[in-house]
Protein backbone atom coordinates (compact mmCIF):
# COMPACT_ATOMS: atom_id res chain seq x y z
CA UNK A 1 0.00 0.00 0.00
CA UNK A 2 1.28 3.67 -0.75
CA UNK A 3 2.53 5.56 2.06
CA UNK A 4 0.72 8.80 1.55
CA UNK A 5 -0.12 11.83 3.86
CA UNK A 6 -3.40 12.95 5.46
CA UNK A 7 -3.57 16.07 4.07
CA UNK A 8 -6.55 16.99 5.31
CA UNK A 9 -4.78 16.61 8.80
CA UNK A 10 -2.03 17.98 8.22
CA UNK A 11 -4.02 21.62 6.85
CA UNK A 12 -5.64 22.06 9.97
CA UNK A 13 -3.41 24.62 11.37
CA UNK A 14 -3.41 26.25 8.21
CA UNK A 15 -7.19 25.90 8.52
CA UNK A 16 -7.40 27.81 11.62
CA UNK A 17 -4.59 30.15 11.40
CA UNK A 18 -6.67 31.05 7.60
CA UNK A 19 -10.21 31.46 9.15
CA UNK A 20 -8.88 33.89 12.06
CA UNK A 21 -7.43 35.85 9.95
CA UNK A 22 -10.32 36.60 7.62
CA UNK A 23 -12.44 37.43 10.98
CA UNK A 24 -9.76 39.93 11.63
CA UNK A 25 -9.71 41.31 8.35
CA UNK A 26 -13.48 42.16 9.04
CA UNK A 27 -12.67 43.87 12.23
CA UNK A 28 -10.33 46.07 10.67
CA UNK A 29 -11.68 46.67 7.53
CA UNK A 30 -15.45 45.55 7.14
CA UNK A 31 -17.32 45.41 4.37
CA UNK A 32 -20.88 46.02 4.24
CA UNK A 33 -22.14 44.38 1.56
CA UNK A 34 -20.02 41.02 2.34
CA UNK A 35 -22.04 38.44 3.90
CA UNK A 36 -18.89 38.04 6.94
CA UNK A 37 -19.36 36.20 10.29
CA UNK A 38 -22.34 35.66 12.28
CA UNK A 39 -21.26 33.40 15.57
CA UNK A 40 -24.01 31.01 15.59
CA UNK A 41 -23.58 29.89 11.99
CA UNK A 42 -19.82 29.89 12.30
CA UNK A 43 -20.28 27.62 15.32
CA UNK A 44 -22.81 24.83 12.51
CA UNK A 45 -20.23 25.12 10.05
CA UNK A 46 -17.50 24.14 12.51
CA UNK A 47 -19.54 21.63 14.20
CA UNK A 48 -21.20 20.27 11.34
CA UNK A 49 -17.45 20.09 9.69
CA UNK A 50 -16.02 18.12 13.37
CA UNK A 51 -19.53 15.96 12.85
CA UNK A 52 -18.60 14.61 9.70
CA UNK A 53 -15.01 13.30 10.39
CA UNK A 54 -16.90 10.96 12.74
CA UNK A 55 -19.45 9.95 10.32
CA UNK A 56 -17.04 9.74 7.30
CA UNK A 57 -15.13 7.29 9.28
CA UNK A 58 -18.13 5.28 10.02
CA UNK A 59 -19.19 5.23 5.92
CA UNK A 60 -15.74 4.46 5.04
CA UNK A 61 -15.50 0.95 6.58
CA UNK A 62 -17.90 -0.26 3.81
CA UNK A 63 -16.23 1.91 1.41
CA UNK A 64 -12.75 0.52 2.10
CA UNK A 65 -14.40 -2.92 1.42
CA UNK A 66 -15.72 -2.43 -1.92
CA UNK A 67 -12.81 -0.43 -3.13
CA UNK A 68 -10.53 -3.27 -2.15
CA UNK A 69 -12.59 -6.00 -3.25
CA UNK A 70 -12.62 -3.52 -6.89
CA UNK A 71 -8.97 -2.89 -6.63
CA UNK A 72 -8.00 -7.09 -5.69
CA UNK A 73 -10.41 -7.87 -9.59
CA UNK A 74 -8.86 -5.98 -11.79
CA UNK A 75 -5.67 -6.81 -13.45
CA UNK A 76 -4.42 -2.76 -13.80
CA UNK A 77 -2.02 -1.42 -11.74
CA UNK A 78 -1.02 2.35 -11.73
CA UNK A 79 1.66 2.73 -9.30
CA UNK A 80 2.67 5.96 -7.24
CA UNK A 81 4.94 7.80 -8.97
CA UNK A 82 6.25 11.56 -8.90
CA UNK A 83 4.90 11.82 -12.56
CA UNK A 84 1.65 9.62 -11.87
CA UNK A 85 0.26 11.72 -8.91
CA UNK A 86 -0.30 14.82 -11.09
CA UNK A 87 -2.43 12.51 -13.72
CA UNK A 88 -4.13 10.91 -10.71
CA UNK A 89 -5.31 14.45 -9.60
CA UNK A 90 -6.29 15.34 -12.71
CA UNK A 91 -8.41 12.42 -13.11
CA UNK A 92 -9.90 12.74 -9.80
CA UNK A 93 -10.75 16.38 -10.33
CA UNK A 94 -12.63 15.17 -13.47
CA UNK A 95 -14.76 12.47 -11.94
CA UNK A 96 -15.31 15.22 -8.67
CA UNK A 97 -16.86 17.48 -11.21
CA UNK A 98 -19.23 15.07 -12.32
CA UNK A 99 -19.87 14.14 -8.83
CA UNK A 100 -20.35 17.41 -7.74
CA UNK A 101 -22.84 18.25 -10.69
CA UNK A 102 -24.58 14.70 -9.73
CA UNK A 103 -25.21 16.27 -6.13
CA UNK A 104 -27.19 19.12 -7.44
CA UNK A 105 -28.96 17.63 -10.08
CA UNK A 106 -30.69 14.41 -8.11
CA UNK A 107 -32.47 15.13 -5.48
CA UNK A 108 -31.60 12.34 -3.19
CA UNK A 109 -27.92 13.09 -3.72
CA UNK A 110 -28.72 16.94 -3.16
CA UNK A 111 -29.67 15.90 0.02
CA UNK A 112 -26.64 15.31 0.85
CA UNK A 113 -24.91 18.25 -0.32
CA UNK A 114 -27.23 20.62 0.60
CA UNK A 115 -25.70 20.73 3.58
CA UNK A 116 -22.67 22.90 2.27
CA UNK A 117 -25.34 25.34 0.73
CA UNK A 118 -27.09 25.87 3.86
CA UNK A 119 -25.18 28.38 5.27
CA UNK A 120 -26.28 32.19 4.44
CA UNK A 121 -22.76 33.43 4.94
CA UNK A 122 -19.42 32.55 2.83
CA UNK A 123 -16.35 32.42 4.85
CA UNK A 124 -13.94 29.70 5.54
CA UNK A 125 -16.25 28.35 8.05
CA UNK A 126 -18.60 27.66 5.43
CA UNK A 127 -16.09 25.74 3.81
CA UNK A 128 -15.94 23.24 7.06
CA UNK A 129 -19.74 22.64 6.56
CA UNK A 130 -19.63 19.31 5.19
CA UNK A 131 -22.26 16.82 5.54
CA UNK A 132 -22.97 13.53 7.60
CA UNK A 133 -24.20 11.52 4.86
CA UNK A 134 -21.70 10.71 2.13
CA UNK A 135 -22.29 7.50 1.23
CA UNK A 136 -23.28 8.45 -1.91
CA UNK A 137 -20.09 10.13 -3.27
CA UNK A 138 -18.01 7.21 -3.47
CA UNK A 139 -19.41 5.31 -6.62
CA UNK A 140 -18.06 8.16 -9.03
CA UNK A 141 -14.65 7.50 -8.21
CA UNK A 142 -14.96 3.19 -8.48
CA UNK A 143 -13.74 4.18 -12.31
CA UNK A 144 -10.80 5.32 -10.77
CA UNK A 145 -10.09 2.11 -8.94
CA UNK A 146 -11.11 -0.40 -11.62
CA UNK A 147 -8.22 1.10 -13.99
CA UNK A 148 -5.86 0.23 -11.20
CA UNK A 149 -5.53 3.15 -8.69
CA UNK A 150 -5.07 2.27 -5.51
CA UNK A 151 -7.53 2.81 -2.69
CA UNK A 152 -5.24 5.27 -0.62
CA UNK A 153 -4.08 6.70 -3.79
CA UNK A 154 -7.76 7.84 -4.31
CA UNK A 155 -8.21 9.01 -0.90
CA UNK A 156 -5.12 11.10 -0.73
CA UNK A 157 -6.22 12.93 -4.27
CA UNK A 158 -9.91 13.29 -2.52
CA UNK A 159 -7.65 15.05 0.40
CA UNK A 160 -6.25 17.29 -1.91
CA UNK A 161 -8.85 18.13 -4.04
CA UNK A 162 -11.05 18.96 -0.36
CA UNK A 163 -7.84 21.58 0.72
CA UNK A 164 -7.31 22.85 -2.45
CA UNK A 165 -11.43 23.83 -1.87
CA UNK A 166 -10.92 25.81 1.47
CA UNK A 167 -9.25 28.78 0.22
CA UNK A 168 -12.54 29.75 -2.44
CA UNK A 169 -14.75 30.00 0.48
CA UNK A 170 -14.05 33.77 0.61
CA UNK A 171 -15.22 37.54 -0.12
CA UNK A 172 -11.53 38.96 0.56
CA UNK A 173 -10.29 37.45 -2.12
CA UNK A 174 -11.47 39.46 -5.34
CA UNK A 175 -10.81 37.97 -9.30
CA UNK A 176 -7.23 36.98 -9.83
CA UNK A 177 -5.51 37.47 -13.26
CA UNK A 178 -7.48 35.98 -16.42
CA UNK A 179 -4.95 32.76 -16.28
CA UNK A 180 -5.54 31.66 -13.31
CA UNK A 181 -9.22 32.74 -13.25
CA UNK A 182 -9.27 30.96 -16.79
CA UNK A 183 -7.95 27.20 -15.40
CA UNK A 184 -8.24 27.00 -11.93
CA UNK A 185 -11.02 27.17 -9.80
CA UNK A 186 -11.10 30.58 -7.94
CA UNK A 187 -13.20 32.83 -4.89
CA UNK A 188 -14.55 34.54 -8.02
CA UNK A 189 -16.05 31.13 -9.43
CA UNK A 190 -17.02 29.67 -6.00
CA UNK A 191 -18.95 32.57 -4.81
CA UNK A 192 -21.20 31.87 -8.05
CA UNK A 193 -21.58 28.49 -6.72
CA UNK A 194 -22.57 29.27 -3.63
CA UNK A 195 -25.23 31.80 -4.41
CA UNK A 196 -29.32 31.91 -4.77
CA UNK A 197 -29.59 33.75 -7.83
CA UNK A 198 -31.45 32.02 -10.64
CA UNK A 199 -28.31 32.88 -13.06
CA UNK A 200 -26.00 31.57 -10.47
CA UNK A 201 -27.74 28.70 -9.62
CA UNK A 202 -26.51 25.13 -10.64
CA UNK A 203 -22.85 26.35 -11.84
CA UNK A 204 -19.07 26.34 -11.90
CA UNK A 205 -18.67 22.95 -9.85
CA UNK A 206 -15.30 22.20 -10.50
CA UNK A 207 -13.07 21.21 -7.41
CA UNK A 208 -9.38 22.36 -8.51
CA UNK A 209 -9.82 23.19 -12.01
CA UNK A 210 -12.96 25.44 -13.42
CA UNK A 211 -11.82 24.40 -17.06
CA UNK A 212 -14.54 21.30 -16.76
CA UNK A 213 -17.38 23.52 -16.27
CA UNK A 214 -16.07 25.46 -19.63
CA UNK A 215 -15.89 22.01 -21.25
CA UNK A 216 -19.28 20.47 -20.47
CA UNK A 217 -21.26 24.30 -20.56
CA UNK A 218 -21.60 24.98 -16.79
CA UNK A 219 -19.71 27.74 -16.00
CA UNK A 220 -20.55 31.41 -15.44
CA UNK A 221 -18.64 34.34 -14.42
CA UNK A 222 -19.08 36.45 -11.13
CA UNK A 223 -21.04 39.23 -13.07
CA UNK A 224 -22.78 40.36 -9.64
CA UNK A 225 -22.60 40.23 -5.70
CA UNK A 226 -24.43 37.23 -4.86
CA UNK A 227 -26.74 36.42 -2.51
CA UNK A 228 -25.80 32.72 0.00
CA UNK A 229 -28.17 30.37 1.01
CA UNK A 230 -30.96 28.52 -0.47
CA UNK A 231 -33.65 30.06 -2.24
CA UNK A 232 -35.95 28.98 0.58
CA UNK A 233 -33.53 29.00 3.52
CA UNK A 234 -34.62 27.09 6.85
CA UNK A 235 -33.14 29.56 9.89
CA UNK A 236 -32.39 27.36 11.97
CA UNK A 237 -28.75 26.17 13.46
CA UNK A 238 -29.28 22.70 14.54
CA UNK A 239 -26.72 20.53 13.27
CA UNK A 240 -28.95 17.41 12.85
CA UNK A 241 -31.76 19.72 11.41
CA UNK A 242 -28.78 21.06 8.88
CA UNK A 243 -27.86 17.26 7.98
CA UNK A 244 -31.33 15.72 7.58
CA UNK A 245 -33.62 18.33 6.48
CA UNK A 246 -33.83 17.37 3.18
CA UNK A 247 -33.83 13.59 3.48
CA UNK A 248 -37.35 14.85 5.72
CA UNK A 249 -38.98 16.33 2.92
CA UNK A 250 -38.13 13.83 0.22
CA UNK A 251 -39.54 11.23 2.63
CA UNK A 252 -42.51 13.75 2.78
CA UNK A 253 -43.35 14.05 -0.45
CA UNK A 254 -43.02 10.39 -1.60
CA UNK A 255 -45.72 9.77 1.32
CA UNK A 256 -47.79 12.39 -0.31
CA UNK A 257 -46.82 11.08 -4.30
CA UNK A 258 -49.90 9.89 -5.82
CA UNK A 259 -48.58 6.76 -7.94
CA UNK A 260 -45.10 5.28 -8.05
CA UNK A 261 -43.79 7.14 -10.99
CA UNK A 262 -44.41 10.49 -9.31
CA UNK A 263 -42.60 9.11 -6.00
CA UNK A 264 -39.59 7.56 -8.20
CA UNK A 265 -39.38 11.61 -9.37
CA UNK A 266 -39.67 12.72 -5.90
CA UNK A 267 -36.39 10.77 -5.27
CA UNK A 268 -34.07 10.67 -8.70
CA UNK A 269 -35.55 13.96 -10.90
CA UNK A 270 -34.19 17.32 -9.90
CA UNK A 271 -34.39 19.39 -7.04
CA UNK A 272 -37.93 21.16 -7.31
CA UNK A 273 -39.21 18.78 -9.85
CA UNK A 274 -42.96 19.08 -9.93
CA UNK A 275 -45.41 16.03 -11.83
CA UNK A 276 -46.82 18.05 -14.51
CA UNK A 277 -49.90 20.04 -14.18
CA UNK A 278 -49.57 19.80 -10.42
CA UNK A 279 -48.56 23.38 -10.54
CA UNK A 280 -52.03 25.30 -10.03
CA UNK A 281 -52.91 24.60 -13.25
CA UNK A 282 -49.94 25.80 -14.99
CA UNK A 283 -48.18 24.22 -17.31
CA UNK A 284 -44.65 22.77 -16.48
CA UNK A 285 -41.84 24.70 -17.04
CA UNK A 286 -38.70 23.63 -18.57
CA UNK A 287 -35.68 23.01 -15.64
CA UNK A 288 -32.99 24.02 -18.66
CA UNK A 289 -30.77 26.73 -17.30
CA UNK A 290 -32.18 25.83 -13.89
CA UNK A 291 -30.66 22.64 -12.99
CA UNK A 292 -27.23 22.69 -13.67
CA UNK A 293 -27.83 20.48 -17.51
CA UNK A 294 -28.55 23.54 -20.08
CA UNK A 295 -31.14 22.23 -22.60
CA UNK A 296 -32.36 19.45 -20.26
CA UNK A 297 -35.78 20.07 -20.23
CA UNK A 298 -37.95 18.60 -16.85
CA UNK A 299 -41.44 19.04 -15.42
CA UNK A 300 -41.21 21.52 -12.92
CA UNK A 301 -43.23 23.47 -11.09
CA UNK A 302 -40.18 25.83 -9.65
CA UNK A 303 -36.14 25.88 -9.18
CA UNK A 304 -34.91 23.72 -6.92
CA UNK A 305 -34.04 26.14 -4.91
CA UNK A 306 -37.19 27.53 -4.74
CA UNK A 307 -39.40 24.56 -3.74
CA UNK A 308 -37.18 23.86 -0.81
CA UNK A 309 -35.19 21.53 -2.76
CA UNK A 310 -32.14 22.41 -3.91
CA UNK A 311 -31.34 25.85 -2.34
CA UNK A 312 -33.78 25.35 0.72
CA UNK A 313 -33.83 26.82 4.17
CA UNK A 314 -31.63 24.53 5.48
CA UNK A 315 -32.15 24.02 9.25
Amino acid sequence: MPHLPDVVLWSVPAFVVLTVVEMVSYRLRPDEDAAGYEAKDAATSVGMGLGSLVFDALWKIPIVAVYSAVYTLTPLRVPVLWWTLPLMLLVQDFFYYWSHRGHHVIRVLWACHVVHHSSEKFNFTTALRQPWTTWTVWPFYLPMIALGVHPAAVAFCSGANLVYQFWVHTERVGKLPRPFEYVLNTPSHHRVHHASQGGYLDRNFGGILIVWDRMFGSFVPETERPVYGLTKNIHTFNPLRVATHEYAAIARDVRAAGSWSERAGRVFRGPGWQPAGSVAGKAPEKAADRTGAPGAAEPTGATKKSTGVKKEPVA
